[in-house]
């Protein structure tokens, strides 16, 4: 059997940490993600968001803590489970979710910056939710005289191929 999922979104919530009695340490928290597709009848682009709960254990528990907040994007690949409990009217309830195995920042430092984090304690105070600007590359220089071309010494036994 084969029980992998991978997903790329934003933090709806801060991670709120706790511990086991015996230590471990559990994060949880929100994850959305959405798809964009166009409507067969009508033709116009919608939009369909998934709002996922995760949950990371051990040392991974607490880099998360640590670095992530509300608006975050992240990388997620983990395994579904199915969790079920009993509510407080007594009848049955379940939900998917998410155990993640893997937690990948996909926020730069500068991107989150520039976003409102504040450097360490990753505040998201100011942080809009609406896409980076990509700075302005300037053209390089051209070289003056392009017929000087260097001359490389490799040997063929350096290739991989």
């Amino acid at each position: 059997m084969f029980n992998k999922v991978i997903l790329i979104g934003n933090l709806t919530r801060d991670v709120e940490l706790r511990y086991t009695p015996s230590g471990t340490a559990i994060a949880k928290f929100g994850l959305a993600t959405n798809r964009t597709y166009k409507d067969s009848v009508t033709g116009e682009n919608k939009q369909e968001v998934m709002f996922i709960d995760i949950t990371v254990f051990g040392r991974s528990a607490e880099i998360a803590n640590q670095y992530l907040a509300k608006g975050r994007r992240v990388l997620i690949e983990g395994r579904l489970v199915l969790d079920t409990w009993v509510d407080s009217n007594g009848q049955k309830r379940s939900k998917h979710s998410i155990v993640a195995e893997r937690v990948q920042f996909m926020d730069s430092k500068a991107s989150a910056e520039n976003s409102g984090y504040q450097s360490g304690g990753y505040s998201n105070q100011g942080y809009n939710n609406q896409p980076q600007q990509q700075p302005q590359m300037q053209p390089q220089q051209t070289q003056q005289n392009n017929n000087e071309i260097p001359s490389i010494d490799i040997d063929e036994d350096e290739f991989p191929f």
